[in-house]
């Protein structure tokens, strides 16, 4: 029977994310489940920072103007993530499902790891610089509360976290 890789994301996968993840199973049988949260739960301050820090002063300011998407687009734009995500894991090859998550990201994991058998993790996110630096990403978190290997990779190139 195939290992369960359960990755999480806050966006689409790129082709190059998908080939990152890949190429660390290719020796074993594996499937993917992927999980993208329709409400990441970012602080705004550390979100703001984050932004700023990226050079995106138009970014920081919605941040800061609290100009999320509603609850309906979230979901939306979440659906397209994860189906973008599925296109291109199903285009490498490789057996791939997934959801889109209403609940907070690392609950999401701890029941998704419970409940699917999971043998490892993938957490793909753009840089966060607060939260990694003081360890409160996602992937941190997931290596504090899983009994399961965490790997954190950032969007869109092969820079590990």
């Amino acid at each position: 029977m195939s290992e369960m890789i359960l990755v999480l994301t806050e966006d689409a996968l790129t082709a190059r994310d998908v080939e990152n993840i890949v190429s660390l199973h290719r020796e074993r049988d594996v499937r993917y489940h992927v999980l993208v949260p329709a409400d990441p739960g970012q602080n705004v301050l550390a979100s703001i920072v984050d932004h700023l820090s990226l050079g995106e002063l138009r970014e920081a300011l919605d941040a800061a103007l609290g100009r999320e998407p509603a609850p309906d687009e979230a979901r939306r734009e979440a659906a397209t993530s994860l189906q973008e995500s599925l296109d291109a894991l199903l285009a490498a090859g490789v057996e791939a499902h997934g959801q889109v998550v209403t609940d907070a990201p690392v609950p999401a994991l701890r029941t998704a790891v419970r409940d699917l058998d999971v043998a490892e993790v993938a957490v793909v996110t753009f840089p966060h610089a607060v939260e990694d630096t003081f360890h409160t990403d996602w992937a941190s978190r997931a290596r504090d509360e899983l009994q399961v290997p965490v790997l954190h990779l950032y969007l869109g190139t092969n820079q590990v976290g």
